[in-house]
């Protein structure tokens, strides 16, 4: 397959890159650096440097023999994205485009702004770009999980069937974002939904819950192919925080009473969910969605787990519970069906104890690189 990675810098989108690669697709990379250059400017850059996308293709290739074609652009720039489109001729456009943080989102107004225009206008103009240069193009977004909230019912993958007043029909779960961030990935749905209904494009959402892990099969051939590994308040996600707390001698950071549940994944599943939608594409007109999780855990639970694996290591390992800055229930029911991706094939990879371990090798390797301001900000939802 020709396959079109947008966000292809991040710490998804360059495992994503390797993994098509290296299973001898045509793969075109796209990104603008904006998460460099928010890391930068909140000084929260990640555990350690990375090479840029252009020379990280460039050493990939000398590794495996195999190219990755680079371009550096904005996607809300549509006279930029149409052109890659037109030059390449994807059959697959992965969108990883976005600003993908729910703190950032909520730091000020003008971060708010940004992920507002950056995340709709990205996908607006995906869903252009193959409307009129790829029109057998497969879309697949990633979405998040964060979008259904925590509603008191089964969580579907994506659609609900409702009886009322004797009729019955199918809709949208329904969805009650609990930031800017996971609203303007409700509104990315709605626009693929209603561009399905009009011009019957192709589309995959995968709802994804939080993404765990530093190491890809690819990214073991060199260190200098390794994800950009985020552990700050505002890029880093809760179990990768929680590592490099422990390592780093600083409590947990555990919001509230640290009952929140929610879904994870392990980064080589992301990967493999994403490939596996790509085989099995949604059909034209269609927008088929996927719950892609492997497993549920409250914090706290996730922080035992932490506790218990980096004592075993010989780390001192504390929590400290802080008021919770966020709105979000702290107490909920939360069962979420995931089965769609399994049925593709997905074969999940557990958080084990091995798999915390080899975590923790990992940032000990990195622990001066550290920057423990960085650790927690307390951006606050309510001011």
């Amino acid at each position: 397959m020709k396959v079109l990675i947008l966000g292809a810098d991040g710490y998804l989108g360059w495992p994503t890159c390797m993994y098509f690669s290296r299973r001898g697709h045509e793969v075109m990379g796209v990104d603008n650096y904006f998460r460099r250059g928010a890391a930068v400017e909140l000084d929260c850059e990640p555990l350690f440097p990375t090479p840029n996308l252009i020379r990280r293709a460039e050493i990939w290739e000398k590794l495996s023999r195999r190219t990755i074609e680079v371009r550096i652009g904005d996607a809300t720039d549509y006279g930029f994205l149409n052109r890659a489109f037109e030059d390449f001729r994807p059959e697959v456009v992965v969108h990883y485009a976005e600003q993908p943080s729910a703190p950032y989102s909520m730091v000020n107004r003008d971060k708010a702004a940004l992920t507002l225009t950056n995340n709709l206008l990205s996908t607006l103009n995906i869903i252009h770009a193959v409307h009129e240069s790829s029109p057998d193009c497969h879309i697949i977004k990633l979405g998040t999980m964060g979008e259904y909230g925590t509603p008191n019912i089964d969580i579907e993958e994506g659609w609900l069937e409702i009886e009322h007043k004797g009729r019955k029909d199918k809709f949208l779960f329904p969805r009650q974002a609990s930031s800017l961030y996971h609203t303007t990935k409700i509104q990315d749905t709605d626009l693929l939904w209603f561009y399905v209904r009009t011009w019957g494009i192709s589309v995959t959402d995968l709802m994804q819950g939080p993404v765990y892990g530093l190491s890809t099969e690819e990214a073991n051939l060199d260190e200098s192919l390794m994800p950009n590994f985020n552990y700050d308040e505002i890029f880093g996600t809760v179990l990768n925080r929680f590592i490099v707390q422990a390592v780093a001698g600083h409590p947990l950071t555990i919001y509230g009473r640290g009952g929140q549940i929610r879904g994870y994944i392990n980064l080589k599943d992301t990967l493999q969910c994403v490939y596996l939608s790509a085989l099995n594409p949604a059909r034209r007109g269609e927008l088929r969605i996927f719950n892609q999780v492997t497993e549920t855990f409250s914090v706290n639970e996730l922080a035992e787990k932490v506790t218990r694996v980096g004592e075993k290591l010989g780390y001192s390992v504390r929590s400290n519970y802080l008021p919770n800055p966020r709105i979000e229930k702290e107490e909920h029911y939360y069962n979420p069906t995931y089965t769609g991706l399994l049925e593709l094939g997905l074969e999940p990879h557990y958080l084990t104890h091995e798999t915390l371990s080899e975590m923790f090798q990992v940032v000990e390797k990195y622990k001066d690189n550290i920057n423990m301001s960085a650790i927690y900000r307390g951006v606050k939802w309510h001011k």
